[in-house]
């Protein structure tokens, strides 16, 4: 089902790799011109795709060189997706009743709550009866096929409140995320899995119900089901508990769907020297379900950074929109998740029911001039009205309205402008399909949008995403190194930073050569110095390394550009950065909340394992 023979056409193929490797590197239109001179027999052409899966079976006979990762450059797709340094592998759970009642959330009833058929990851999950290992395992397949390294790959686990689903489904979702990695390469246990789907769906069908992995068919089964948030009759967990929770227990996904604490840590066990590894791993939940026995359960499945939906630090705007938490429920979990040393991931969004454009940006300060606060990464997410949510009902009575590209836009530049350096906007609009919104903002390009407007401003973002060092070429001996540091309610906060200036940086392959901005940054650490105890017993006299990260590629100017910033050592350098900082406060020992793919980089670094962390001895100054 999944072999590709490059056999097949190999006579077509071989010439166009062998001119292939002649250029150093090639434009689209160049690239598009090549393939089109080397067509297929029946006139198609290559694809990507089949060009990259072509080269790695072939490289090394009929003429063409030895496989290099260079090559794979000239053809390879979206090459941003990898430049931060790993690759993402976004997986979905599956539908399943949510506790909360928001009215701005999308009620698709093919999809877990907040989520809509007609996005790219949620179709991908659809197809794959949104099981983990087919969703993981051809995530990383389709990665590979365009020429990106998968060796290194984080999990994102999206859908729903992770939180509320069976213990036993989470620990046998995040097992089968981990098999995929292990597998990827070496064994394809794809069809197996794909036939204990189907025949449950023939099974389910004896009994009239209809279980499908196609979105085209569940589109139509399902329309008359799906939610009017003008007249909502059914809620969706009610929809979802008649058409999907009784339905597997007929199918028997309670005995499918289940694993192990044992199953996962052997998996797990496996992925620490496996050709694939988790480098880390990310759930995401509400605030009112983060408990100190959440955190550590979570932390035992791996996981290393959590995405938190605060949405607002208003309560009068929680309360109207029917959010189910207030403000200190907020204030707690990022309290126990910073305690714990994850990365905190938060949603904020603008334009709910009961602010406004001023609202919104003092509202957006106080994440960060709050020291309760204080997030590592953002999803900037304005409201959007979606047919399906109940604040369609809210907007036909007048009593709320999305905000004109105009005011979009002050709000979205306001965010630019104060977010500090140590925090990343991961994403500043959500890429709804157009044919979901009533009405509002349809541009998923609204970022570009902004930031172009800033830079007419002669207004430099500062954040992390702004300032990554991509595909950008400069000499070493210009890095340099910077420390800053800022409070939370339970530590203080080191931001430690390696950075090239940005006008010693070039862009040999774009358009614009420089890219505007004061400095670029090649990595940094995140090292925590607790103001009081952690709750978890094994961090006592701890100090905390909440993330290592090292960006792009880094060539000397006029040499060859084969190194790497992840091979200059920066990632040890600062290390020993963190540990000497640690040691001037007086601990004893230094924590990291290792992945698990990245134990073994740490062992070699001195750390020794722990219950669920990582220490390294300090010698107290």
């Amino acid at each position: 089902m999944y072999a590709f023979n490059p056999h097949d056409y190999l006579e077509q193929l071989v010439p166009l790799l062998l001119e292939l490797e002649k250029v150093e590197q090639i434009s689209a239109k160049g690239l598009a011109q090549l393939v089109k001179r080397h067509a297929k027999p029946n006139g198609n052409v290559f694809s990507k795709d089949e060009i990259v899966r072509g080269y790695r079976e072939l490289a090394g006979t009929h003429g063409i060189a030895p496989f290099v990762q260079s090559f794979l450059k000239k053809v390879t797709m979206k090459p941003t997706r990898t430049q931060s340094g790993v690759s993402p592998v976004t997986v979905l759970t599956k539908p399943f009743p949510c506790p909360g009642q928001c009215i701005f959330c999308p009620n698709d009833v093919r999809m877990p709550k907040s989520y809509l058929a007609d996005e790219p990851g949620a179709q991908r999950a659809e197809r794959n009866w949104f099981d983990p290992y087919l969703q993981t395992y051809n995530r990383l397949q389709a990665l590979h096929n365009i020429g990106h390294l998968v060796d290194k790959t984080e999990v994102i686990v999206l859908g729903g409140t992770w939180s509320f689903y069976p213990e036993s489904y989470q620990i046998w979702f995040i097992k089968e995320c981990f098999r995929a990695l292990n597998d990827f390469g070496t064994h394809d246990g794809r069809d197996k899995i794909f036939q204990w789907y189907e025949d449950m769906a023939e099974e389910l069908k004896k009994k009239d119900i209809l279980r499908t992995n196609s979105p085209k068919q569940n589109q139509k089964s399902l329309a008359e089901l799906q939610i009017d948030g003008e007249a909502i009759t059914k809620t969706y967990n009610r929809i979802i508990s008649e058409q999907y929770t009784a339905p597997e227990k007929l199918g028997g996904f309670d005995s499918y769907q289940v694993a192990s604490w044992e199953e996962l840590e052997a998996e797990q066990k496996k992925n620490e020297t496996a050709a694939v590894r988790c480098v880390g791993l990310v759930i995401e939940t509400r605030p009112d379900n983060i408990s100190e026995a959440e955190v550590v359960r979570v932390r035992r499945l791996g996981c290393t950074k959590t995405q938190i939906g605060v949405q607002s630090l208003q309560d009068s705007v929680l309360n109207l929109n029917k959010r189910g938490h207030d403000v200190a429920a907020t204030r707690k979990a990022f309290k126990l998740l910073r305690q714990a040393g994850f990365k905190i991931h938060a949603h904020w969004m603008a334009n709910l029911y009961g602010s406004s454009v001023e609202a919104d940006k003092i509202d957006y300060e106080q994440l960060f001039s709050d020291p309760d606060f204080c997030p590592d990464e953002l999803k900037i997410y304005p409201c959007s009205l979606i047919g399906s949510a109940e604040l369609m009902q809210v907007y036909k009575a007048g009593k709320w309205k999305p905000y004109t590209q105009t005011e979009l836009a002050e709000v979205l530049s306001h965010v630019f402008k104060v977010t500090p350096q140590y925090a990343r906007l991961t994403r500043v609009i959500r890429d709804i399909p157009s044919q979901d919104i009533v009405e509002g903002n349809m541009l998923t390009n609204f970022r570009q949008i902004v930031e172009q407007s800033l830079e007419e401003q002669k207004i430099i973002p500062q954040d992390i995403r702004s300032r990554e060092i991509k595909d950008g070429i400069f000499d070493p001996k210009d890095i340099e190194f910077k420390v800053s540091e800022y409070q939370t309610q339970v530590s203080t906060e080191y931001f430690l930073q390696y950075l090239v200036p940005a006008e010693k940086v070039a862009y040999p392959h774009r358009t614009s050569k420089k890219i505007p901005g004061t400095e670029k940054i090649l990595g940094f650490l995140r090292l925590s110095i607790p103001k009081e105890q952690s709750f978890i017993s094994e961090l006592k006299e701890s100090t905390m390394i909440r993330e290592i990260h090292v960006y792009g590629t880094v060539v000397a100017l006029g040499k060859d550009g084969t190194s790497k910033a992840q091979h200059l050592g920066l990632g040890k350098k600062l290390i020993v950065r963190a540990e000497k900082i640690s040691q001037d406060a007086g601990y004893k020992k230094m924590a990291v909340i290792s992945g698990i793919g990245t134990k073994e980089y740490y062992r070699k670094r001195g750390f020794t394992d722990g219950e669920l962390y990582q220490f390294k001895a300090v010698s107290a100054k």
